[in-house]
C-alpha cells in the first residue's frame, strides 16, 4: 500500500494512486527501467521506444490492436500544467483538420479526439484517440491511447492501467517547464549494444546504435 502524501495533485488526482513519482512508496513489480520512466510489464504487451531520429522521445506499451504512448515532461513545482497542454493539443488537432473535445475521464480532465492518418495529406480518414494526463511533483507525465481502445470502453482497461502504474523518475536536475525528461535504453540493451558495436569497430565498421530502432519486447 502506498504511503499516504499530498491529499491532491496539481490535477486533482487522489493521494494513494498512481502514477506514481520515484521519491514515494508504490506497488513493487516487475517494470521496465527506461531511465524517466518505469513501465510495469503485462501479459502479452510489447514497450518499443519511439525516435525522432536518433533521439527517444516517447515509449509505447501494445497490446493487442491498441496502444498507449508515453512521455514525461518536467513541470513548475506548483501549477496545472496539463490544462495548459490539452488546451494546446485540441488547437493543433482541430488545425490539422480533426476534431477534439475535453471530457471527464479516470485520470481527471482528458481530451477525446479524431485525428487525421496523414495531417496534411488533402483528405483523410480520422481515426480516434484519447489524450490524457496527470501533473505529479515537478513532472507531467502524458499518455494518448490509440486503436480500438481509444473509441471502445472494453479494450481501454488494461491500458490505464499500465498508464496509473508508472512510475516517473523526474531527478534532482533542474530543468525547464516543457523538456522532455530523458527516455533511455534499459542497462542490458544499452550493454548489449555496446559490445556489438565494440565488435563492429574491431572489424573496422562503424554502426549507428539506432540503425535496426530500439524495441523490447516482454510476452509473460
Amino acid at each position: 500500500m502506498a504511503a499516504a502524501r499530498h491529499d491532491q495533485r496539481a490535477g486533482g488526482q487522489p493521494a494513494g494512486t498512481g502514477p506514481w513519482d520515484s521519491g514515494e512508496r508504490y506497488p513493487a513489480r516487475q517494470r521496465v527501467d527506461l531511465g524517466s520512466l518505469l513501465i510495469p510489464v503485462h501479459p502479452e504487451q510489447e514497450v518499443q521506444l519511439n525516435l525522432a531520429g536518433e533521439q527517444i522521445v516517447a515509449a509505447s506499451v501494445t497490446l493487442g490492436d491498441s496502444s498507449l504512448q508515453v512521455q514525461a515532461f518536467a513541470a513548475p513545482k506548483s501549477g496545472d500544467l496539463w490544462a495548459d497542454v490539452r488546451g494546446e493539443i485540441a488547437a493543433e488537432i482541430r488545425n490539422l483538420g480533426g476534431q477534439a473535445q475535453e471530457a471527464p475521464g479516470p485520470f481527471g480532465p482528458e481530451l477525446r479526439a479524431r485525428v487525421p492518418t496523414e495531417p496534411g495529406g488533402g483528405r483523410t480518414e480520422l481515426q480516434p484517440a484519447r489524450y490524457i494526463g496527470v501533473d505529479g511533483p515537478r513532472w507531467l507525465l502524458r499518455g494518448m491511447i490509440s486503436g480500438p481502445a481509444a473509441s471502445r470502453p472494453g479494450p481501454t482497461g488494461p491500458l490505464e492501467e499500465v498508464f496509473a502504474d508508472i512510475v516517473v523518475v523526474r531527478g534532482d536536475h533542474p530543468a525547464p517547464p516543457r523538456d522532455l525528461l530523458e527516455i533511455q535504453l534499459p542497462a542490458e540493451v544499452r550493454q548489449a549494444i555496446g559490445e556489438e558495436m565494440a565488435q563492429a569497430q574491431e572489424r573496422g565498421e562503424y554502426p549507428s546504435p539506432f540503425e535496426r530502432g530500439p524495441e523490447i519486447t516482454e510476452t509473460r
